[in-house]
């Protein structure tokens, strides 16, 4: 059995979080033995993981603050679980658990690169100057690095790394979990205090300036506009009453009375099945998470055309320039107003669009080939 230690930056939710942890709960553990460690804390998936009877530990590194103690606990940690492959998740973690697997002799190091936007304006300068260093190390550190879309794919070699060394595997949905669901559709209406016909667009994810909230609102005031009746509902980290920012954007839209903020949430698939239509205003993604999980619902999106957006969605809804929240809001109305016969044809066609495309068990598989892979090479 090969003994295999992730390495991610944390393990609050979000979307490479909860790869991570899709990955874990279907890993054949007669070929593999998992271990996971996060740099910082161990964050609310940490629970999740460990009820799967997979060790986890927390190195304690703070965000931010190099720290050559944490870096050589680190080093200490992966000598004492001696693995036969190292996969690190997420830049902080390839170039900190990538030399740290080097520096106790791990010759089996797999990176994973999970976001397709470093630009200036939308990116922290530490976040780019790790991106920076990774590409230089990339020729010596890592035997395979993983890209969670064609899109990242190109864009990390473009900016230095191998391209030899890359391989594409999609982000993966749980279609017995993601599912067109009435009782949940009403149950979270009712919640929400609207009605089954209340038109209802959501934006999952994190407050972060590349998810593009403020864009999303300059759409829903030019939507409103067209359809008053419609009602917005949002969730994610920091999304609630007390993000300023948030709440002035909500109140220039002139929205505030049809939207409503769910901060985090733990039944995402409820949620999801109680949309008409999923919205993504981002200026910056790699494979969103979000998209898969709507469609597996039946809940056709439309979406700006950032990193595999417009490859996941495909011809199952509507995708517009990044940027162009008119073009958004134009999306939006036009499925919104789709016939039942027609937004529910849709709604079929991404669901198994998901099915072909991106099902949990098959993309599962391609990790476990992405390991044996990582084994070869150094044999």
């Amino acid at each position: 059995m090969r003994r295999i230690v992730f390495i991610i930056t944390g393990l609050s939710t979000g979307g490479a979080e909860m790869m991570l942890l899709k990955v874990l709960e279907r890993l054949d553990r007669q070929r593999f033995a998992p271990h996971v460690i996060s740099l910082t804390t161990l964050g609310e998936l940490a629970t999740r993981i460990a009820a799967l009877d997979i060790p986890v530990e927390a190195v304690g590194l703070k965000p931010g603050l190099p720290s050559p103690s944490g870096f050589f606990r680190l080093v200490q940690m992966l000598k004492r679980m001696n693995p036969d492959v190292v996969h690190t998740w997420m830049y902080h973690a390839d170039l900190l658990g990538g030399l740290a697997g080097r520096l106790a002799g791990v010759s089996a190091i797999g990176w994973c690169i999970r976001n397709s936007n470093l630009d200036r304006d939308k990116t922290k300068f530490s976040t780019r100057a790790v991106v920076g260093l990774c590409a230089l190390i990339s020729k010596w550190v890592p035997s395979r690095i993983l890209s969670c879309s064609e899109k990242a794919r190109q864009i990390h070699v473009a900016r230095g790394y191998v391209a030899e060394k890359m391989v594409v595997v999609p982000n993966g949905f749980d279609l017995t979990r993601f599912k067109p669901d009435n009782d949940a559709r009403y149950r979270i209406r009712a919640e929400l205090d609207i009605t089954e016909q209340t038109p209802l667009i959501g934006l999952i994810g994190r407050f972060d300036p590349q998810k593009n909230h403020a864009g999303f609102f300059e759409a829903a005031a030019v939507l409103h506009r067209q359809m008053p009746q419609v009602h917005f509902v949002l969730v994610g980290h920091g999304i609630d009453i007390n993000n300023a920012a948030l709440m002035q954007a909500i109140t220039q839209a002139g929205v505030l009375a049809n939207t409503h903020l769910l901060g985090l949430r733990n039944d995402m698939p409820e949620l999801m099945a109680a949309l008409d239509v999923l919205a993504s205003s981002s200026y910056g993604e790699a494979f969103p998470n979000v998209l898969g999980e709507a469609m597996a619902c039946g809940v056709p999106c439309a979406v700006t055309d950032v990193g595999d957006s417009a490859y996941i969605v495909g011809d199952t809804g509507r995708v517009v320039a990044s940027g162009d929240m008119r073009g958004l809001a134009a999306a939006l109305e036009e499925l919104l107003a789709l016939p039942l016969s027609e937004k529910a044809a849709l709604g079929e066609r991404a669901r198994a669009r998901v099915a072909e495309h991106f099902e949990i068990g098959g993309v599962v598989r391609h990790y476990e080939d992405f390991y044996e892979s990582l084994l070869a090479n150094v044999r």
